[in-house]
């Protein structure tokens, strides 16, 4: 699959990239042939490409947003996507991956609240601690955020996620 490719291609266990400098006609036709690469090498080695979930990702400033087909099909373009767990945009700012770490840290204390019976500190705080860290720091050198409102926002689910483990803990037991 790699013979002849001109642009950077990433290969995952079900995923693939391709990169590639579109501020030239030459750099936008070498995308479109290593698509048409990518494309036969496919149908040869009768593999099955979802042309639905193939996008395009525009990721500079002034790209002329110029469209490409994978076989018959016109690609869509995407505002985002993920990139092994983390939202990155066309824009390279990461609010969105801050908003969708703050939504996915939100949610754990609630499941904690339904499915743990105790509500003793030294149970919660380390449950908490461990559940609701990981969505706030995966990847975080990378996606860290770079703007106020985005650091903010983080700040109140860890805000939030300490209060909520402080009530529980003074709180009576739920029964029924």
């Amino acid at each position: 699959m790699d013979s002849g490719i001109e642009c950077a291609l990433s290969k995952f266990t079900d995923d693939t990239k391709l990169c590639g400098e579109v501020n030239t006609l030459e750099g936008r036709d070498a995308i479109q042939r290593d698509l048409d690469r990518f494309e036969r090498w496919a149908r040869v080695n009768h593999m099955k490409l979802h042309e639905a979930k193939c996008k395009v990702l525009h990721m500079i400033r002034c790209n002329p947003k110029h469209n490409y087909r994978l076989g018959r099909e016109w690609m869509e373009s995407s505002p985002a996507e993920k990139d092994l767990g983390v939202l990155v945009g066309e824009k390279l700012n990461m609010t969105q991956q801050c908003v969708l770490a703050a939504q996915k840290a939100n949610r754990v204390p609630g499941c904690i609240t339904s499915r743990v019976t105790s509500r003793s500190r030294e149970v919660i705080l380390p449950l908490c601690s461990a559940l609701v860290r990981p969505h706030l720091e995966y990847c975080i050198q990378l996606w860290g955020p770079q703007y106020k409102k985005d650091m903010d926002l983080l700040e109140r689910v860890q805000r939030r996620t300490r209060r909520c483990s402080e009530g529980w803990s003074t709180s009576p037991m739920k029964t029924g």
